[in-house]
């Protein structure tokens, strides 16, 4: 089965292509970018390396949030987009499940995306082949979180808010992945797809990434309403 994968929820997104057993090709959007602009000709150039035509894909999958909110939307319309334009169906899973799927992972495993405001979003797997889940996305102060997952020398940290807290989580006896590595990746979601095929969407038109907190749009719109 012929997946094409893609994560926007952070300031690095992915794509990648591949089948139930192997990856054909993958690549990492360039941060400075906006993922409206960057992911589509991505995806272009990435079945162009590939060789692949477009109508030759059986399925698309992509990263669920929670992460940027205009990151999500962008992704989630495309992956949308391309279901209903093609008939395919549609694979979803966490973002934070992407950084850490797949990768071998000694002990516990805690993705986190800085959430801004001193805040992250996290969510903990107890490991990463194959991928079991401890808890659900949540939002975290950092100290809440690391008094939470006490005593930390069991617990190896990824994603972007675990690298821009990494001081404290270090300070604490907890491990952090390689930086190349803490980021969610297009090919853990194909991986998924082969470890988690539950993960398809029931009905796509329904379907809304898992943005856990309201936009900077809403929260001052709520700020104007109480006013």
């Amino acid at each position: 089965m012929l997946i094409l994968a893609l994560d926007a929820s952070t300031d690095i997104g992915s794509v990648a292509i591949g089948d139930r057993s192997s990856i054909i090709a993958a690549s990492t959007l360039p941060a400075q970018g906006a993922h409206s602009e960057s992911m589509l000709p991505a995806i272009r150039d990435l079945l162009t390396r590939a060789d692949v035509a477009i109508g030759s894909l059986e399925g698309i999958a992509v990263g669920s949030g929670p992460g940027s909110f205009t990151g999500l939307r962008v992704g989630a319309a495309l992956a949308k987009g391309l279901c209903f334009a093609r008939g395919l169906p549609l694979y979803a899973y966490s973002s934070l499940s992407a950084v850490v799927a797949g990768i071998p992972v000694e002990g516990n495993a805690c993705a986190m995306f800085d959430a801004r405001g001193g805040r992250v979003f996290a969510a903990t797997y107890e490991s990463s082949m194959p991928l079991v889940d401890l808890a659900a996305p949540q939002v975290w102060t950092v100290p809440e979180l690391i008094t939470e997952l006490q005593p930390l020398d069991t617990w190896t940290f990824g994603g972007d808010g675990a690298m821009r807290h990494e001081d404290l989580i270090v300070a604490a006896g907890g491990r952090l992945l390689p930086e190349h590595l803490s980021r969610p990746r297009a090919e853990a979601l194909l991986h998924l797809t082969r470890e988690r095929p539950e993960g398809r969407v029931g009905d796509v038109r329904c379907w809304q990434p898992e943005y856990l907190l309201p936009s900077a749009a809403e929260r001052l719109s709520d700020r104007r309403v109480l006013r």
